[in-house]
């Protein structure tokens, strides 16, 4: 599916599924210094976008561009609005890993020594080839806050003490996400899963499940690329067989041959948990999304116990 910001517009997140304030602590944190204009900062997807606006609060005018559920990331086409954002934006993040790789243009088009870009891949350290959805691993989005903590107090030097006492919030507000990982992998560690593609492998793995679906399996669905038979078959017989007790399915990007693993596993009696690659318009932010998954996740495996 396409993905065309001039017809679905950008998300800006005053308005739209990433609001400035994930939950009461952060909306009750320390008011900025001053009354400059908001710096623009742009995440390219939104729970990126998302951070930058629990982290820079007031101070921040957040924007994202890969923001639509019912669209495939890997698909996404530039268009002039794209442009002007990122060209104004002081601060970007983008994810890297190939995920986001049309950025690499949009930078280049609009070149700014005072833009700040925080590649996570490279904050990371993730080697080339790696699992792109970094988001799902629970390390990951402390990383980055810090790094955009730092990055707003290099803008803004004024109000450092501000960006930094947010940071803290915002990791204070990731602990129920890492509380309940802790919970469930005592509960489900080594129970045995399917995925049709590897977004939530980081997810999984932090939880201790053992995904059982043939490696080639997941890359092709991943790389949009038809599996092959043999792995077909694989992944078939795990459903049939009630060989796992979850589908883990990419519920944002689909095709014929996951459709068709989603409906053999509900008619095995299988459950399917949804997982998406951006947030979507159900949850407001980043944390509330994870934690709706983890809390689905966490009734599939019960329910299959």
């Amino acid at each position: 599916m396409r993905l065309n910001l001039a017809a679905a517009g950008v998300c800006i997140l005053a308005g739209c599924s990433a609001p400035t304030s994930p939950s009461a602590a952060i909306a009750a944190g320390p008011l900025p210094v001053g009354s400059a204009p908001p710096i623009a900062v742009l995440g390219t997807e939104n729970f990126y976008a998302d951070l930058l606006g629990q982290v820079g609060g007031a101070r921040v005018s957040a924007t994202s561009l890969l923001n639509d559920p019912n669209a495939d990331p890997h698909a996404f086409e530039s268009s002039p609005q794209a442009a002007v954002l990122v060209a104004d934006a002081r601060l970007v993040i983008v994810n890297g890993l190939g995920y986001d790789g049309f950025m690499d243009k949009l930078l280049a088009a609009s070149p700014n020594p005072d833009r700040v870009v925080i590649n996570v891949q490279q904050l990371l350290g993730a080697a080339d080839g790696a699992n792109a959805h970094i988001w799902y691993d629970p390390a990951t989005m402390p990383a980055v806050a810090a790094q955009v903590a730092a990055a707003l107090a290099a803008i803004d030097p004024t109000n450092a003490f501000y960006f930094k006492a947010r940071e803290a919030l915002y990791g204070a507000s990731l602990q129920p996400v890492a509380a309940k990982i802790a919970e469930m992998k005592t509960r489900f560690g080594g129970s045995p899963v399917a995925f049709t593609e590897p977004v939530a492998g980081y997810l999984a793995t932090a939880i201790g499940l053992q995904v059982l679906t043939p490696e080639g399996f997941q890359k092709s669905i991943e790389d949009g690329t038809d599996p092959a038979p043999a792995d077909v078959a694989g992944e078939s017989d795990l459903l049939t067989g009630k060989k796992v007790k979850v589908l883990i399915y990419n519920s944002q990007v689909t095709s014929p041959i996951t459709s068709q693993m989603h409906d053999l596993a509900v008619a095995n009696g299988i459950p399917v948990v949804g997982v998406a690659e951006t947030i979507p318009a159900a949850y407001s932010a980043y944390v509330s999304w994870q934690l709706g998954q983890l809390n689905q996740l966490e009734q599939a495996l019960s329910a299959s116990s």
